[in-house]
């Protein structure tokens, strides 16, 4: 059973970054595929990124490809979403989820979920 606690979140203006973390304590971390997800008030959970057991492959969803960058320190337990030239449509609450499956994007294959970060964007 794993065990997610995110960090980082903030309130900042169009344009700016934030760097969420995700420490991860219980079970195998190195052996989660991790993903961030988001979800703004009035609508679905979405897909932000994902990341294979290495951090060799991956994913992002077409709204932050480009500007945001997940990474994970096996070392540390930890995986990060990087996220640059932010805009007010990112305003949401940030979740870190692992997965005990293969490389995916959907929500329903992840076992294990944060309990969010908000991060806020003004224009």
């Amino acid at each position: 059973q794993a065990q997610l606690v995110e960090s980082g979140g903030g309130l900042v203006q169009a344009g700016a970054s934030l760097r969420l973390s995700c420490a991860v304590s219980g079970g195998t971390f190195s052996r989660y595929v991790m993903g961030w997800f988001r979800q703004a008030p009035g609508k679905e959970r979405e897909f932000v990124a994902t990341i294979s057991w290495s951090g060799g492959a991956t994913f992002y969803s077409e709204s932050v490809k480009g500007r945001f960058t997940i990474s994970r320190d096996n070392a540390k337990n930890t995986v990060a979403l990087q996220m640059n030239s932010l805009k007010p449509e990112d305003t949401a609450v940030y979740y870190c989820a692992a997965s005990r499956a293969s490389v995916t994007i959907r929500a329903q294959d992840f076992n294990y979920w944060g309990q969010g970060t908000q991060v806020t964007v003004s224009s």
